[in-house]
């Protein structure tokens, strides 16, 4: 028998070892010759692929290499709906600065990934930087910070921003035997660049946009009406377009063609009562509906809806687009 954990009393098993790399085969044979590691982090093509960039691309200090893509761990025990999953979506930023300068750019990054998340729409009161304590820093880092979100199962990590020095750069160039030094213009010098790491994670943000937005409301009536007051950068749909009745569907087709025209994600619904469509809007977040009327034929302006107050305004037709961009970007 085990001993007893000293946190819930149950019995713990012998330690076992676990790779937390997802290990396969390349090709037809199954030999050691054929082993290959499924990527944990997107970040590693940065670095294995850092002298193609900077000899192709002509940048200098300060440059950032940003990559979006899919990663993969073997977690232990998956949880926590897209937190502790195998397959996930990673979004990394390499920020390649003179060393000397490494403090000043850790903290830029620090406050404007923090800022990114409000800029989105997600509330301020939810979020927190949280400091990496010293016996939680790697080895080589001066500094980590991870952007925290409060859930509703608790605060959990969305995004740790960190100050690598020029530890990742030197250990290619030890192990590879390549020089991935550049020659800083301004100061004269070559040298080996050390680097601010913004590493997030998409499903989450998604995740947290979703908490974030959603709401139960209840109405003066008593009712009750499910939105997601997502803010118009990130709904999916951001303005929906609605003829009063079907006879009205040609010109409101044409409406909703001009506002894709002018680039807007709009999106036509004919099916059911009024009411229902703009509950149906409520719910998937959309910001705006716009609604055709008998009346439009003859004034040229359509009824517009916001998705938070459930005001109307009468719109003119010609000045739509005005309108929705003051209230959209």
């Amino acid at each position: 028998e085990g001993d007893a954990c000293p946190e819930c009393g149950g019995t713990l098993t012998e330690a076992r070892q676990f790779n937390l790399m997802f290990k396969t085969f390349v090709g037809a044979s199954e030999d050691s010759s054929s082993v290959a590691y499924l990527r944990p982090e997107t970040c590693q093509a940065i670095f294995a692929q850092f002298k193609n960039v900077t000899s192709t691309s002509r940048v200098k200090l300060p440059f950032g290499i940003a990559q979006v893509g899919k990663s993969f761990r073997n977690e232990i025990n998956p949880r926590n709906f897209t937190f502790r999953s195998r397959e996930f979506e990673q979004m990394e930023l390499e920020f390649f600065v003179h060393p000397e300068e490494r403090t000043k750019w850790y903290e830029y990054w620090r406050e404007q990934r923090f800022q990114w998340y409000q800029d989105i729409g997600v509330k301020r009161e939810r979020l927190r930087l949280r400091d990496h304590a010293a016996d939680e820093l790697a080895h080589y880092a001066a500094g980590c910070v991870d952007v925290e979100y409060e859930f509703p199962f608790g605060w959990a990590e969305l995004e740790g921003v960190a100050d690598r020095g020029t530890f990742d750069l030197e250990q290619h160039i030890e192990n590879s035997g390549k020089d991935l030094s550049i020659f800083d213009d301004e100061r004269g010098e070559k040298l080996v660049p050390a680097v601010i790491e913004s590493s997030a994670g998409l499903d989450r943000t998604v995740l947290t946009l979703l908490a974030d937005a959603y709401e139960v409301e209840t109405l003066e009536d008593g009712s009750e009406r499910n939105l997601l007051r997502f803010h118009p950068r990130v709904a999916p749909v951001q303005v929906a377009v609605f003829p009063l009745v079907k006879k009205l569907r040609e010109p409101s087709l044409k409406l909703e063609a001009d506002l894709r025209r002018w680039r807007f994600a709009a999106f036509y619904d004919e099916k059911g009562a009024i009411g229902r469509r703009y509950r149906r809007q409520d719910e998937a977040g959309t910001p705006f509906c716009v609604t055709f009327d008998f009346d439009s034929l003859e004034d040229n302006a359509v009824t517009v809806r916001d998705r938070d107050s459930m005001e109307q305004d009468r719109v003119a037709i010609d000045g739509l687009r005005d309108y929705l961009e003051q209230r959209l970007f």
